[in-house]
């Protein structure tokens, strides 16, 4: 009976300790991928500072993720998440297909400069567009050993707690963001490149952006009646006109 206890406590330690294991390993596959593809994708400086996955439960954390500014502007950021956290269809991240069943971000932070009608915002998108259709060389979608694309599946994508800080400075202003929900991404289509999950997940983020950035702008016109403000304000709605005929119209 002793041997037998024995026998059963080596195997739970062996079983404890490759769950350990691979749950470092399936963090530092995110935590590469991310760091290695991010800039391609966006055409910034990209960084992930940390990401667990439990592979018996599929949940996970990411932490850190900075997304960088497009050459040209002040801040040394556009986005910055200090937390998300996902749920993922167990053991689908070693596969070519990933199942992400939840994403939720937790006060995100974005920063929102413009000149006139062009801003950081509109630039990080163009980036982003430009490296889904091009899917050549650098900007070609991640694959597996075999060769085979790897695909990605979000069922559901949540976005809370969102502040954007519109300008740099001492003058800048934060204001509050609402809520994002986005579901069903890649499903009908067996699974979509990470650019273009990319796409559709910030394409409709920082639409947002522009439209809360905007929005504050003009209530601020509306206070002050400052025909400066009120240009501004013409100029940031102009921008979120433009990305929505960027985008074809569509949320």
């Amino acid at each position: 009976m002793k041997k037998l206890y024995l026998a059963f406590g080596i195997v739970a330690v062996i079983a404890v300790g490759a769950v350990v294991v691979l749950s470092f390993f399936l963090g530092s596959i995110v935590k590469a991928g991310v760091n290695k593809f991010g800039p391609v994708i966006t055409g910034t400086r990209v960084e992930l500072a940390s990401a667990s996955i439990s592979p018996l439960t599929g949940s996970g954390t990411i932490s850190g993720l900075l997304i960088g500014n497009p050459p040209g502007w002040q801040s040394d950021k556009a986005v910055y998440l200090g937390r998300a956290h996902l749920s993922v269809a167990p053991f689908s991240i070693l596969g070519d297909h990933i199942v992400i069943k939840e994403i939720v971000i937790d006060q995100p932070e974005f920063v929102y400069e413009t000149k006139i009608i062009s801003s950081n915002i509109k630039d990080l998108l163009k980036n982003i567009e430009t490296a889904t259709n091009a899917g050549t060389g650098a900007a070609a979608p991640a694959s597996t050993k075999e060769g085979k694309p790897i695909r990605f599946e979000v069922r559901r994508f949540h976005l809370q707690n969102g502040r954007v800080t519109i300008g740099v400075g001492p003058t800048a202003v934060t204001v509050p963001m609402p809520p994002i929900t986005l579901t069903d991404l890649g499903t009908k289509e067996g699974g979509i490149t990470a650019n273009q999950l990319a796409l559709a997940v910030m394409g409709n983020v920082l639409d947002h952006v522009l439209a809360t950035a905007a929005g504050a702008v003009a209530n601020v016109g509306k206070s002050a009646g400052s025909a400066a403000t009120d240009a501004a304000a013409a100029a940031a709605k102009k921008a979120g006109e433009n990305l929505k005929n960027f985008f074809g119209g569509k949320k």
